[in-house]
């Protein structure tokens, strides 16, 4: 039997803080690469058009600005259009994972709302106009009825 004095060399070179950096880089990729568990929880569900169908009560508190402090406003959504169920007027849109924006205006007060349904209730942050002044808050919504 013969051994050949090549694979030998190849240890003869071997340090182990290089070896370490290589485990360590290969270790950062496979973690940026792999999804974890955590992604996939927070990761939205696909729902169908129309399951979020129904009228909405959505309530608006105001966290910065001079704005009145609450505010609670019906809507309608259908498919994945969002409208008025009141006064004013409401363009807006649903997403398939139940993100929602939608933009308001009223006389010449104006906002804008992003946020998420889930199931019957949802919530998010807006921003706007209203009556002049720059105000920015939160909303909370519950669906009411459905169709």
């Amino acid at each position: 039997m013969t051994v050949s004095a090549r694979p030998i060399a190849f240890f003869a070179d071997f340090r182990p803080m290089l070896a370490l950096r290589w485990i360590f880089a290969a270790a950062v990729l496979a973690a940026i690469a792999a999804p974890s568990t955590a992604d996939a929880a927070r990761r939205p569900r696909l729902v169908r058009a129309g399951a979020y169908d129904g009228v909405w009560n959505v309530a608006f508190a105001t966290t910065a600005g001079n704005c009145s402090s609450t505010n609670s406003v019906p809507f309608t959504v259908s498919g994945r259009r969002v409208s008025s169920a009141g006064g004013g007027k409401v363009r807006g849109g649903i997403g398939r994972g139940g993100s929602v924006s939608v933009a308001i205006s009223v006389g010449a007060s104006r906002a804008s709302g992003r946020g998420r349904l889930v199931g019957n209730s949802g919530a998010g942050r807006w921003s706007g106009i209203i009556s002049g002044d720059r105000c920015s808050g939160i909303w909370q919504a519950t669906r009411t009825s459905g169709f």
